[in-house]
């Protein structure tokens, strides 16, 4: 157990490292490639951390032989929206709290509220649709796995050609591999952020299958974990990736780069999952998406009426701890 908690830790601290080389790599390339902030966190960030998953999703759901082993990928596409949802927020409200760089005058300019707004409706519309479908069964129900495809694209390129901020090289800290160059070579921001990519996507699995391990340790089924820890463990990177950027002072980035992801993961996991999975939603995923739902029209909420502060933000983990509590009394399998 000794070695199981030393790799846990030890991959956590890797994947932190990773993080702090990816964030300055995904900036460059942003400027360098005349991005918006905004889309810098929402696209290439969201989508560079969640690729991995998306890959480990789609070996599940097409190449598993087994039901057990197709519903990892159905799992996934409701669980990390959850975490996303509530512990993301959760955490970046209270890195606020205890950060030094406290925002000044209002929390949220009135573009980046007007953008997370929008993400949230997007993200609210998809989501309700997937869950629907999760509740019905049909044979066409694989084929409209495309539409969440489609979804997504067509949310990449609103938020691509949104305009906004660029970002200025004279922000930016110097890139990590190549701290002496003012303006490094495009090449360099690519490298360094594939590869800590790379490290990250290894870092997550070996802290996902601590987690795995640790489960039964605390007395807890395997579906359990795989419903309350192994989320989170995958969700690691964009939650980290959105603390670093609150301890910058860069709160579009941090919460833009949450919206992204959760756009990502209420797309193309889901799309797998209904080409290639029966996508029948247990009890417990129906729970999931409940309480997902839940946060996320609170979110729209507090954003509507321009409310939304770090302190409230840290109170979207109680969602968490709601869902947690009903899995007692909801069982895990139809």
């Amino acid at each position: 157990m000794l070695i199981t908690v030393l790799l846990l830790l030890g991959s956590a601290f890797v994947i932190y490292l990773a993080c702090e080389y990816f964030v300055n790599g995904v900036e460059w390339v942003g400027q360098q490639f005349g991005v918006s902030k905004n889309a810098t966190g929402t696209v290439l960030a969201a989508f560079g951390t969640a690729l991995p998953e998306s890959v480990v999703t789609f070996v599940a759901v097409v190449f598993g032989h087994t039901a057990a082993q197709k519903e990892i990928g159905v799992g996934a596409a409701l669980g990390g929206p959850l975490v996303l949802g509530t512990v993301a927020y959760a955490v970046v409200g209270f890195t606020f709290l205890f950060s030094k760089r406290q925002p000044q005058g209002h929390f949220l300019s009135d573009l980046t509220g007007g953008r997370l707004i929008s993400d949230q409706k997007w993200f609210l519309s998809i989501f309700v649709f997937k869950a629907a479908l999760g509740l019905v069964a049909f044979a066409i129900k694989p084929w409209l796995g495309i539409l969440f495809l489609f979804a997504y694209a067509a949310y990449v390129r609103q938020e691509m050609t949104a305009g906004g901020d660029a970002g200025n090289a004279f922000d930016l800290e110097p890139l990590k591999i190549r701290p002496k160059a003012a303006a490094p070579a495009r090449g360099w921001p690519l490298l360094q952020t594939g590869g800590a990519l790379v490290v990250i996507f290894l870092s997550s699995q070996v802290f996902v299958h601590q987690i795995d391990a640790i489960g039964p340790w605390l007395g807890l089924s395997p579906q359990l974990v795989a419903l309350l820890l192994s989320p989170i463990a995958t969700e690691l990177p964009e939650i980290l990736n959105a603390v670093i950027w609150v301890r910058q002072g860069k709160q579009t980035l941090a919460l833009a780069n949450i919206s992204g992801a959760m756009m990502i993961q209420a797309t193309i996991p889901s799309a797998l999952g209904i080409m290639f999975t029966p996508w029948m939603l247990q009890h417990a995923l129906v729970w999931a998406a409940v309480v997902t739902m839940l946060s996320i029209v609170g979110l729209y909420f507090f954003l509507k009426k321009n409310a939304l502060t770090p302190r409230v933000m840290a109170l979207f983990g109680g969602f968490y701890v709601l869902f947690a509590v009903g899995l007692y009394f909801i069982p895990l399998q139809a």
